[in-house]
């Protein structure tokens, strides 16, 4: 039997979680493997660059799960530096160039793999690639960033601009740093992942921490100083100091190279797979991680949802299948939290607008509770917001805010989501209680008991 040829374009982690799992699978002398990485490092977890800017954890290696070597002695041809710049289908091949070098060569495939992951949204507005402008997205985006707040002095000023996870957790991050910081976002709460009322939550606490958080605000331009630094960010409601700005504008999927080749994309841009995470159409090309969309089990629709679990999971099934088995990924339900200072924020399944825009009839739920029983030390406050389908019950979505203790508790409704539960249903959950860990009614349960009362009530929204 001839050795068949596995390409990766792109070397995080549904790349080489593909690679690796279909190296277990098949061994040298039946699967070639190359990798391409038009970067420096493979593995990594791009969600702790803000950790390492706030100094919480060391990087870059702190961040790298295996390195380009350690791939290299597993079996996988690893290309760093090498930019896959075009794709023939029909040939089956890739045209890879060396970033260093400047050469260009084809290489030829029986398997491709697409992980060519998101790019951050950098608006084309003047100044935004000023000196001074950080995105955060890859570990040399993160180097260069640790590199300008380490050369600060006390008393600088910091600009984010978006408010969303990676803009609240830059924000964090500044102020750990000792940053005066003010983040501008264009939506009238931060977190457009929440509903506006939990994101008016995350406001006021940030708010508290001494950040300023501008709404409903337009940023137009980046000002430069002499020597071409940024020094101010210009906005429709004014000019905010900056001695250094970061973009938290969220990311798009980087489906350059697949549009091109004529590849199904969704309506977010991402590219379209099955559920074994095949590309539509083509039964030799896959596609996971932050470049593909994915099905969402509540709506029933693909969505562009960019978490590292879920490339993880992309590559895995990948890799199984290049490898001669099978496995698929049967969706997701928009399980994310996240933090800003002590302030924990979490949210799984449908907000208000999107079960609108499904044109689904809800109920509400919203209680406010404590992380332990309310007599133990150290119990803290959360607010805990349910969505339920009117008439059947069934669970769409929730919002958590609180402190220590609260995020995590969302994943006893990102099961129950994917379970399809009603609300009803769940408030017989046998979840665990003890006073340090949960009053006798767990937040989520009471806010279940509520939404089951007000599906019973027949109070309805929709569209």
């Amino acid at each position: 039997m001839a050795v068949q040829r596995l390409v990766v374009v792109g070397g995080d982690a549904a790349g080489m979680s593909a690679a690796s799992r279909a190296r277990r699978r098949r061994g040298p002398g039946e699967l070639e493997i190359t990798a391409f990485e038009r970067g420096r490092f493979t593995s990594y977890s791009a969600c702790g660059i803000p950790y390492w800017a706030g100094g919480v954890v060391d990087g870059p290696d702190a961040l790298i799960a295996r390195t380009p070597q350690e791939h290299r002695e597993r079996g996988i041809d690893v290309r760093m530096r090498t930019e896959v710049t075009g794709l023939d289908l029909e040939k089956q091949r890739v045209l890879a160039r060396d970033l260093e070098s400047g050469e260009e060569r084809w290489h030829g495939f029986d398997h491709l793999v697409l992980a060519t992951g998101a790019r951050p949204v950098r608006p084309p507005l003047e100044g935004i690639d000023a000196p001074g402008v950080h995105g955060v997205q890859t570990l040399d985006d993160g180097r260069a960033l640790v590199a300008a707040l380490d050369g600060g002095e006390a008393g600088r000023r910091a600009v984010v601009v978006g408010a969303g996870y990676i803009g609240v957790e830059m924000a964090e991050a500044l102020v750990l740093r000792g940053y005066a910081v003010t983040v501008v976002e264009r939506s009238s709460q931060p977190m457009a992942t929440l509903d506006p009322d939990m994101g008016e939550l995350v406001r006021d606490a940030m708010t508290a921490m001494g950040i300023e958080v501008v709404t409903d605000t337009e940023v137009t331009a980046v000002r430069t100083g002499p020597d071409g630094s940024a020094r101010a960010v210009a906005t429709d409601a004014g000019e905010f100091p900056a001695d250094v700005v970061v973009l938290g504008l969220g990311v798009r999927p980087e489906t350059t190279l697949a549009r091109e080749a004529g590849l199904p994309l969704g309506t977010s841009g991402g590219l379209l797979t099955d559920l074994a995470m095949r590309v539509r159409g083509h039964e030799n090309v896959w596609a996971g991680g932050d470049c593909v969309e994915v099905l969402d089990l509540v709506s029933g629709r693909t969505r562009h949802i960019a978490l590292g679990t879920h490339a993880n999971k992309h590559g895995q099934v990948i890799g199984t299948n290049v490898g001669g088995g099978y496995a698929t990924f049967p969706g997701v339900v928009g399980t994310a939290v996240s933090k800003v200072c002590d302030l924990e924020i979490a949210r799984t399944g449908l907000l208000e607008a999107q079960a609108r825009a499904e044109g689904l009839r809800y109920v509400t739920a919203t209680v406010e509770s404590t992380s332990r029983a309310g007599y133990y030390p150290g119990a803290r406050p959360m607010t805990v917001k349910m969505l339920a389908e009117h008439g059947t019950g069934r669970l769409l979505g929730v919002q958590i805010v609180g402190r220590e203790g609260a995020a995590k508790r969302v994943d006893v409704a990102a099961v129950a989501l994917t379970a399809r539960m009603t609300v009803d249903q769940m408030t017989s959950l046998d979840l665990g209680y003890a006073p340090p860990f949960s009053p006798v009614w767990d937040p989520v349960l009471v806010a279940a008991r509520r939404a089951a009362a007000a599906v019973k009530d027949g109070r309805g929204q929709s569209s």
